[in-house]
């Protein structure tokens, strides 16, 4: 199952500013566990507004969409576990920058969280934190994310859970 999802009706309140442009694409990270048998979602701060997200960032050269989400899990939230290669679906939202906004469209990968680590390299300018499914659609503020979030399922996690390992940055990279 693979979502696309935009607001509707017309172009959603975060990407009225850019949206003449086409999306800049980005891939973001969905992770999961299952904690006393309900599927729990882990949520980051963005470093400019504190907004409640999903880990995500640019496309890396010589990685692979999945293993570029997973690196932004690792780097933005301390995630190691496993990704799965095929993506759960999109949202799109308007990235402020000063200049204005620049609209993005997000390809989201499953990622099943084994263990989150204390020290990740943007620990100090980002909170994370667990939530139930239906709770992380009310925090985050883009709408086409909400509607993603509430769309997942069990089979998410097992799609990453049969993925491929994560594995964090060592000094040499």
């Amino acid at each position: 199952m693979t979502l696309e999802l935009d607001s509707a009706p017309g172009p959603a309140p975060e990407a009225e500013a850019g949206a003449r442009e086409a999306p800049r694409r980005q891939v973001g990270a969905l992770c999961l566990r299952r904690k006393k048998g309900r599927l729990k979602v882990l949520l980051i701060t963005s470093r400019d507004t504190g907004r409640w997200i999903i880990p995500k960032g640019w496309p890396i050269e010589g990685l692979a969409p999945h293993q570029a989400a997973a690196r932004e899990a690792w780097e933005e939230a301390g995630v190691v576990g496993r990704v799965g290669a095929a993506p759960l679906g999109s949202y799109r939202y308007g990235k402020r920058r000063k200049g204005g906004v620049i609209p993005c469209e997000v390809t989201v990968f499953p990622v099943a969280v084994e263990k989150l680590v204390k020290r990740y390299p943007e620990r100090s300018q980002r909170r994370r934190r667990w939530m139930g499914l239906r709770k992380a659609a009310k925090r985050v503020d883009e709408p086409s994310l909400k509607a993603l979030l509430a769309a997942v399922g069990e089979d998410a996690l097992a799609a990453a859970e049969a993925g491929e390992p994560t594995r964090p940055l060592t000094g040499a990279e």
